[in-house]
């Protein structure tokens, strides 16, 4: 069945021998936009393991699935992957309705927080908003905020290194920000600038987990790159 973009057959527990029941957590992946950060094949990393933690997985997409209140508030995690592209204002309230009455919100890179670049209102609800990146790729440590060591985002896991775009971000003070990258000093900047990199906050009864890092697929071959994005789905879920 598909509606508004929907697949609504697609990684069915059901289909593995497992039937959906009513006690089954409802997962939305919302896709599309710009081909570059690969929407599709992304999302695919994460949908055997979205099952196998319980999770009845759809995909849509379609933004309009975001008109559907009924839908979403049986939902308990939306995950997005949605660069750039243009968010209506019906479709942007009603994902923020969602969240807010307490549908989880989750995504990477710029699925997330560069996605909908003219929407301000959808801005509020992830916390940040893209800005720029250096050209290319570059090497670079991410480094966990020890205040938040016990965060089940982060707990147990260690500073670690990638090689991928660096992203530059503005920023909600309200976020809980769990890791954060370096910018070192250029000719422009004396000192050097520490910019979120993994956040999470609560929007009224709703989680919300960002994750700057996964611009291409490998990033998620890093260890702890995949355990936060996977601990991140989790945490974000009603």
């Amino acid at each position: 069945m598909v509606t508004h973009g929907i697949d609504d057959d697609f990684w069915n527990p059901g289909e593995r021998g497992d039937p959906v029941t009513s006690a089954s957590r409802q997962a939305l992946v919302v896709r599309g936009g710009w081909d570059g950060h690969c929407p599709v094949e992304a999302t695919d990393l994460f949908l055997p393991f979205l099952t196998d933690q319980g999770f009845h997985v759809r995909t849509s997409d379609s933004l309009d699935v975001y008109e559907d209140a009924a839908l979403l508030a049986a939902t308990d995690l939306v995950v997005q992957c949605w660069t750039m592209g243009e968010i209506s204002p019906a479709q942007c309230a009603g994902l923020t309705a969602a969240v807010q009455a307490g549908t989880g919100l989750a995504g990477w890179h710029g699925g997330i927080v560069d996605a909908f670049r003219a929407s301000h209102d959808y801005q509020l609800l992830t916390g940040g908003a893209f800005l720029r990146h250096p050209p290319g790729f570059v090497d670079h440590a991410i480094s966990l905020v020890p205040d938040r060591a016990d965060h089940p985002v982060i707990e147990g896991l260690g500073d670690f290194r990638v090689d991928t775009e660096q992203y530059w971000t503005v920023t909600d003070p309200m976020n809980d920000v769990l890791a954060t990258l370096t910018f070192e000093p250029d000719e422009v900047r004396a000192e050097p600038v520490v910019m979120p990199a993994v956040w999470t906050r609560r929007w009224g009864g709703g989680r919300v987990f960002v994750s700057t890092i996964g611009h291409k697929l490998d990033d998620f071959d890093v260890p702890e790159v995949r355990a936060i994005t996977e601990r991140g789905l989790l945490w974000a879920s009603r």
